[in-house]
């Protein structure tokens, strides 16, 4: 297979990239080399001594013999240049990483907002458009988040994108809003009137845990589950979400979206074969994951910096398993009438408070709590859906004391590295927060 990995020189993008790679399929990365930049713009860069694109690409063919070729073509902003790559090298699938994933980062200002929306909506948007103009039928696999969810405790388990609801109909003789007889309710099926459940005005919301029969009196549907972004970059995804579902309506494109947990881990077998494959390690308050954050911070004695109560619930994925995911999602491609195809691609769900308690248990680092810069709420419960991925054949990579030490160590060789000045976090979501931290 043929596969463009936009963003392919990022945390994920780039052991993806040789993961997939590795079992034989012919890679092509597309990268402006953005988080580069803004490791210059913050002046913080990974923990781990990541080399150039050029040394990367040519310590992979020196070590597997396989080829990856690169493109630098900023996807926002170059359209033409992204038509014709996809031109040329007649790609049949696409991974789309491109786009910038921090959540703090994108509430730092007014301008950082601007650009993670300029960027995320306008590259995805030019690749549909790219895509369409190339005339290729192409599988496009995008990298969402779970946090398009949204973090508050709904009592629900959180299905796999799409939600099962009913839809009351309005009986013949009801009046709309403006105080006309709704003349279209007699041509909408109706059940029994003796029902007396056929009186509510509200939809009716069922688990995707098993099927169900709808009332007499209502319409069975599933949407989108209701989006609920907790930051400009989790709304980008929002927006990312609902152009796909036109794409996909109107154009009968074939795309996959998954929704990923919070990654942690730094390593895959492939990263490890030499030292110039390294990945990214992100440590700092912006693009430092919270699990990855907290075992660098153990790893040189410094209290671990747990966010208010540290009662969010978070859902969570070693890297290892998200390149498996991708490779997954490539080989099970949805139909051209199918609709978007969405995964979980999560594989459990922990309190930050209870990993802090961990790593505390296991290294004797201290707790520091401070507080939380985020508008979120103090304490939530989080039970998500993730059968997809399991039945085709994932075996979940769970949290270990093994993993956890492979991480320690990992951060204490390139302690040296670590400016501390850049663990506390420097991004609000209210300026009020900013008194509190």
């Amino acid at each position: 297979m043929k596969i463009v990995i936009l963003g392919g020189d990022g945390f994920i993008g780039w052991p993806t990239a040789l993961h997939l790679s590795a079992r034989g399929n012919d890679i092509i990365i597309v990268d402006n080399l953005s988080r580069r930049a803004i490791d210059n713009e913050l002046e913080c860069e990974s923990l781990t001594p990541i080399r150039s694109m050029e040394e990367r690409i040519s310590a992979w063919k020196e070590v597997t013999g396989r080829q990856i070729k690169f493109y630098n073509i900023d996807i926002s902003l170059q359209y033409e240049e992204l038509v014709e790559m996809f031109e040329l090298e007649r790609p049949d699938s696409l991974v789309h990483f491109a786009e910038q994933r921090a959540a703090p980062y994108s509430m730092k200002s007014s301008k950082h907002k601007r650009y993670t929306v300029n960027n995320n909506v306008n590259g995805t948007n030019n690749v549909l458009c790219a895509i369409l103009d190339s005339g290729l039928d192409i599988h496009l696999v995008h990298l969402g988040t779970m946090g398009v969810y949204g973090y508050s405790s709904v009592g629900l388990k959180i299905p796999e994108g799409y939600l099962k609801i009913e839809i009351p109909v309005p009986k013949e003789g009801d009046k709309t809003s403006n105080g006309h007889v709704d003349e279209a309710a007699s041509a909408l099926p109706t059940g029994s009137e003796s029902d007396s459940s056929s009186d509510d005005e509200t939809a009716s919301i069922h688990s995707n845990d098993s099927e169900y029969v709808p009332k007499d009196d209502n319409i069975p549907m599933e949407i989108y589950y209701p989006p609920r972004p907790g930051s400009v970059y989790h709304m980008t995804k929002v927006l990312d979400a609902q152009m796909f579902e036109y794409y996909n309506r109107n154009n009968r494109m074939r795309i996959t979206d998954l929704h990923q947990g919070i990654v942690w881990g730094c390593s895959t077998p492939e990263t490890l074969l030499d030292e110039r494959l390294i990945n990214r390690f992100d440590y700092d308050g912006d693009y430092g994951t919270v699990l990855n954050r907290l075992l660098m911070q153990a790893a040189i004695q410094h209290p671990l910096t747990v966010y208010g109560s540290g009662g969010q619930t978070r859902a969570f994925i070693h890297i290892r398993d998200s390149v498996r995911c991708i490779e997954i999602a490539l080989s099970n491609p949805p139909k051209p009438a199918d609709r978007v195809l969405i995964f979980n691609q999560i594989t459990e769900t922990h309190r930050v408070r209870d990993l802090a308690a961990l790593i505390n248990q296991l290294t004797g680092v201290p707790v520091g709590a401070i507080g939380n810069p985020r508008n979120e709420a103090a304490e939530n419960d989080l039970v998500v859906e993730n059968k997809q991925f399991l039945e085709l054949g994932l075996k979940p990579t769970k949290l270990s004391e093994g993993l956890l030490y492979e991480i320690t160590e990992l951060a204490s060789k390139f302690s040296d590295r670590c400016d501390v000045s850049r663990i506390a976090p420097c991004s609000f979501w209210l300026p009020s927060t900013t008194k509190t931290v």
